[in-house]
């Protein structure tokens, strides 16, 4: 049986970069793709994915809309699922009309800027150090605001995938922040309470960037997981 391949799923507003903290400490081999012209929908941005990996087997590991990408290949193709990290991620979905809108409005008519200082820079912790926010903030002026938006869509039509933990049998990791607002650390209990393999793992320090946040401790948790997914 070959070892797994792990595919890391980039949250928004950033892109597959993000994870090269990761990669470089784990030394498998991985792939990290930039998903926002990948498709209109998370099934077309699941597929996208997993059409770049190489081996049998794949450790998930995804971050908010990242992680909603892992549970739909998890759905796909659940046989090549060794296993599973979800960070900050809600598996389920209610919709938000309203706010989905006023997210498609700010990004595209007052800009980037506009945007990570309403949606995206308060979802990191209070004391992050500003280094870190500046690559971040980077990361997010690389994006055009159209992708921006199509990776605002995909997020908000995504569909609810909570039933799916319970049915799948490989181990799942739900990591959430001490500080994510969301989903938070209610939900996220919940989620690993509901996978029928789950564990949750809850990284102190943190809001919901975890792998730019608090990348020693992501990768102590992933350095351990993927070892058990062999």
């Amino acid at each position: 049986m070959d070892e797994p391949e792990i595919l890391f799923l980039h949250a928004l507003p950033l892109d597959g970069y993000m994870w090269d903290g990761q990669r470089e400490a784990l030394g498998a081999k991985s792939i990290a793709p930039t998903l926002y012209r990948s498709g209109e929908t998370v099934t077309e941005w699941a597929e996208a994915a997993l059409s770049l990996t190489q081996s049998s087997r794949l450790v998930l590991v995804g971050c908010s809309v990242g992680g909603s990408c892992a549970l739909e290949i998890a759905n796909l193709a659940p046989e090549r699922v060794a296993g599973m990290v979800l960070i900050g991620t809600k598996a389920d979905r209610r919709a938000d009309p309203l706010f989905h809108a006023q997210a498609l409005r700010v990004i595209r008519e007052e800009g980037r800027d506009a945007a990570w200082k309403r949606y995206w820079r308060p979802f990191f912790h209070p004391d992050t150090p500003e280094t870190v926010l500046a690559s971040a903030y980077g990361m997010m002026m690389r994006q055009s605001r159209e992708d921006l938006a199509r990776g605002t869509d995909v997020f908000h039509t995504r569909p609810g995938r909570a039933d799916l933990l319970s049915r799948l049998s490989c181990p799942v990791a739900i990591v959430s922040g001490d500080q994510d607002p969301a989903p938070g650390l209610k939900t996220s209990a919940a989620q690993a309470e509901m996978a029928s393999n789950g564990k949750l793992h809850v990284i102190k320090g943190s809001g919901h960037y975890v792998p730019l946040e608090q990348p020693a401790d992501l990768n102590s948790l992933l350095t351990e997981f993927t070892v058990a997914c062999r």
